[in-house]
């Protein structure tokens, strides 16, 4: 019952009922104990990391050119004065708009002037193809023009431009919404290195081609920007979950239980599917079964408040000379969703078809091998194997909640998909892949018990010991 599609579908619909689930707010809060609960339950042994993070928060934003007044939504975490800044910020400007459109910063005089600019979405689903091991696509959608072509939300040219428009003197940003549907809502994350200096505010596309009219017809103007923001220090909530087995070579099941939006496929789904996995494992621990790893069952907090709580559990558990746990293995599972597009309304519209996504991998050739296989037992359609072994000696890490158990040095096996309404209020539980539900959870439930027969110093691209000699941990 518990890898079953009711079961799991009933958890999404309870999470995303908190939301939005965000650090420190109440619905984060609830989701937590929610996580918590469901744990115990399933006979596991439960603790919270409680870590600080950040709470950003606009009370008040808005955008005005010569009496006419644009709807828009903040970008979140700008018009900060410093990464470990608390407190809050009256930003009321009134400056002359420059429109660079998609044009790097440096080619216009921003200096003193509010930045009109183009946001693009830079990473298409072509450009994960040079990282391809191999390919599940049976009925051929991944193939596709429109597919092939289709956008994340997580790459763009937002940290460029802020940084670039600081550095030359800019005062504030506007971002049209150029290759997004009819939305200003665009949750942006915060992201770790890149400061957000600038206050700023997001439009949508037609939006922005109606202010680009009017300053033609004005032959320019100024703008009147609005944002008053705060920001305070909250306690972040991530719950781990513990069956102990006969030794400390720990299997890790990860996810992360916040959001800023309904948060349904992010990463409502996520959550569900470690539940699940956790109810099924504490079953069988209530049969009498017994196995030779440990297993870690987790829900992450911060992944949109810049990830405080993944980096605090890498340096206690991972990269601690004496860690607790030996992790040996991280199996990460975020957002199994249906493709969206932009519809004839302008807004999304929901295609019945599975986004595509990608499974990072670096674990060792045979287990490699045996993974691709288990891709196509369990039918998860339109999935690519993709190689992370290059992304381990980076700062960056991948594009996923593993990244840094990852660049620690963890041999890692992370689901994640890219659907373009990710960071946004359309993440409803209508995006749901509801089909690959139970293909999903079976799927890493036959990923655990293969890495329960192996040797845990062997999972990796390279044995535990030769890992050792590169540095780990740079974030």
């Amino acid at each position: 019952m518990n890898l079953q599609t009711p079961s799991i579908y009933k958890t999404i619909e309870d999470l995303v009922a908190m939301a939005p689930r965000a650090t420190g707010s109440p619905g984060g809060e609830q989701a937590a104990a929610y996580v918590a609960d469901r744990f115990e339950q399933a006979g596991l042994e439960t603790e919270y990391l409680d870590v600080d993070s950040y709470a950003w928060t606009a009370d008040r934003h808005g955008i005005t050119v010569a009496g006419t007044e644009y709807e828009c939504s903040p970008i979140l975490h700008s018009g900060l004065p410093g990464h470990d800044w608390t407190g809050e910020v009256q930003h009321r400007l009134h400056a002359p708009i420059v429109d660079i459109g998609a044009d790097p910063v440096r080619k216009h005089d921003v200096k003193g002037k509010v930045v009109l600019f183009d946001l693009a979405f830079t990473m298409t689903t072509a450009h994960s193809l040079p990282l391809s091991i191999s390919m599940y696509d049976p009925e051929r959608k991944l193939r596709r023009k429109d597919v092939l072509g289709s956008r994340n939300p997580y790459i763009t040219t937002l940290a460029k431009v802020m940084v670039e428009a600081a550095k030359a003197g800019a005062v504030g940003l506007i971002g049209v919404l150029r290759d997004y549907p009819e939305s200003h809502r665009y949750h942006n994350e915060y992201y770790r290195r890149t400061l957000f200096a600038l206050p700023g505010v997001w439009i949508t596309k037609d939006t922005g081609k109606a202010l680009r009219r009017q300053l033609a017809m004005q032959n320019g103007g100024s703008a009147e920007l609005t944002l008053d923001m705060r920001r305070e220090r909250v306690n972040s909530r991530t719950v781990i979950g513990v069956l102990p087995g006969r030794s400390r070579d720990t299997i890790m099941i990860q996810s992360h239980h916040d959001s800023v939006s309904p948060g349904a496929v992010e990463d409502a789904s996520g959550t569900a599917e470690v539940i699940a996995l956790a109810e099924h494992y504490g079953e069988l621990a209530k049969q009498g079964v017994m196995r030779e790893k440990t297993l870690l069952f987790i829900t992450f907090d911060t992944h949109f408040t810049g990830y405080h709580a993944h980096m605090e559990f890498t340096r206690r558990h991972v990269l601690a000379p004496e860690p607790r746990w030996n992790i040996v293995l991280n199996a990460t599972i975020e957002h199994v969703g249906l493709r969206a597009i932009r519809g004839s309304n302008g807004h999304f519209e929901t295609v019945q078809e599975t986004e595509p996504r990608g499974i990072f991998v670096n674990v060792n050739p045979a287990f490699t091998k045996k993974i691709a296989t288990l891709v196509r037992k369990h039918h998860l359609v339109s999935t690519s194997l993709l190689g992370a072994a290059l992304f381990e000696a980076s700062a960056s890490g991948i594009p996923t909640d593993a990244s840094f158990t990852f660049v620690a040095g963890v041999p890692t096996v992370s689901l994640v998909s890219g659907p373009l309404y990710l960071y946004d209020d359309a993440d409803t539980i209508d995006r749901i892949d509801v089909d690959q539900l139970e293909p999903v959870a079976r799927f890493f439930v036959d990923v655990v018990n293969e890495a329960e027969t192996r040797k845990s110093s062997l999972l990796g691209v390279l044995p535990t010991a030769v890992r050792k000699i590169f540095p780990k941990g740079k974030w």
